[in-house]
């Protein structure tokens, strides 16, 4: 039985997938997984971060060049401003796991769960009977494409249940796992375009739903690409100020009376896509919140 390592870093819940990206890329992983966590900043705030714990085989791991190696990488996000923002202090810590198979003890982490009243998300290892109207998609945890737990994925998939007829045309514009997409063409979406600069994601998407059975057009590309095409209905669950410099682009692509749901946006940063939303002149229809993550669902009215 092989020994494994877990090493847990400690970062911003708003880089998790990039952090869970370069775990895969440089480690030997088995399975990673994410776990938020709260602490207390003041005696009257709460500061939340994100523990990626990425279990590996390598025994001779060595402490200190594994803090060197993440903290280099977290200077080079700060170096390109990928994040306008603090993204933690990606400190780590390494232990050693029992003598377990690890790449199957993490599946118990996860199970069938419902991100909306209709849609639940079902590992492929788990037997789900579908229940009162519910529809099934089936996807496995990725490593940084998004598997339907995070707050965020929640908001928008209730906003496409919310909002998406039969026969719409969806956009999914950083698609990573390609579930937002997924669950519009449950809703009714007669077809979906979804892309996403990260090829890798676009590969797992692609993949994702042709084990689901649906039609969807993948494309590794930013959204500036689309040129005369436009959508009744845009999801963009991406970083707040990507929402910022893409939203003439977004409404450049919806039709009249087009809507789209925004998110990814930390309720400290709500405040940037709103006034984005009101320069470019994009009626807000309503903005919901799970913890500390907003969505807003506006329109185009010209």
């Amino acid at each position: 039985m092989k020994t494994y390592r877990e090493i847990a870093i400690k970062i911003n819940p708003i880089c998790a997938d990039i952090v869970c990206d370069i775990c895969q890329e440089n480690f030997e992983c088995e399975g990673i997984i994410t776990a938020v966590e709260e602490f207390k900043k003041t005696k009257l705030t709460k500061a939340v971060y994100d523990v990626v714990k990425a279990y590996v085989t390598d025994e001779d791991l060595d402490f200190d060049n594994v803090q060197t190696f993440f903290h280099q990488k977290r200077d080079e996000m700060i170096e390109k401003q990928i994040f306008n923002e603090d993204i933690g202090t990606w400190d780590i810590t390494i232990t050693v796991q029992p003598n377990e198979d690890w790449s199957k003890k993490w599946k118990e982490h996860w199970k069938p769960a419902n991100i909306t009243d209709k849609i639940v998300i079902c590992p492929s290892w788990e037997d789900y009977k579908p229940k009162n109207g519910e529809k099934v998609i089936v996807l496995d945890p990725g490593n940084a494409f998004g598997t339907g737990t995070h707050a965020t994925t929640r908001l928008c998939a209730q906003a496409i249940e919310k909002y998406v007829k039969n026969g719409d045309t969806i956009a999914d514009v950083g698609c990573g796992s390609g579930i937002l997409a997924m669950c519009a063409i449950m809703e009714g979406a007669k077809t979906a375009d979804a892309f996403d600069n990260d090829e890798t994601a676009v590969i797992t998407a692609r993949e994702n739903a042709e084990k689901n059975n649906l039609k969807i057009n993948f494309q590794t590309a930013t959204i500036d690409v689309l040129k005369d095409k436009t959508y009744d209905f845009v999801a963009a669950n991406i970083l707040h100020n990507v929402l910022r410099d893409i939203m003439p682009d977004i409404k450049r692509i919806l039709k009249i009376g087009g809507k789209a749901v925004l998110s990814g946006i930390l309720d400290e940063k709500a405040e940037i896509v709103y006034d984005a939303l009101v320069k470019n002149n994009l009626k807000i229809l309503e903005k919901t919140q799970e913890k500390e993550w907003v969505a807003f669902v506006a329109e185009r009215e010209d």
